[in-house]
């Protein structure tokens, strides 16, 4: 990250991803999802509590991504942001699920259906029910 009037901003640019996953840290482990990932880092939705400060080392595992070191950088009601360390094995692996598996994906939010037709042939508008899509 540089720093400019005191400004953080990301290197690289992230994209919006939906890769589960597990977080180690110490003989800890808790369920994970990838939300956002770029070549230096992730953004992340713990399933469950991560006793980890800010700068301790972790470990994510994740089936598309394999294993990848990195450190805390933030943490903020449930979700962590991890810098990766800087190798050329972790580049390539996310090199790797960029070229191979990544899906495009946009945030699910609820939407409305169209009217649908009752018994007696009048219309009503219902909500559909907000649905996560992994």
């Amino acid at each position: 990250m540089t720093r400019n009037l005191k400004i953080t901003a990301r290197k690289t640019d992230r994209k919006n991803c939906r890769v589960f996953g597990h977080v180690k840290y110490l003989n800890s482990q808790v369920d994970a999802r990838i939300l956002d990932l770029s070549l230096t880092g992730a953004a992340l939705e713990m399933k469950g509590p991560l006793h980890a400060a800010s700068g301790s080392k972790v470990r994510i595992e994740a089936e598309n991504l394999g294993l990848l070191d990195g450190i805390i950088r933030w943490k903020n009601n449930g979700r962590v942001g991890i810098q990766f360390d800087v190798n050329s094995n972790a580049r390539a692996q996310i090199s790797s699920y960029f070229r191979f598996f990544h899906k495009e994906v946009r945030p699910v939010l609820a939407t409305r259906q169209s009217a649908i037709s009752g018994a007696n042939g009048d219309r009503k508008a219902h909500l559909a029910t907000p649905t996560l899509k992994s």
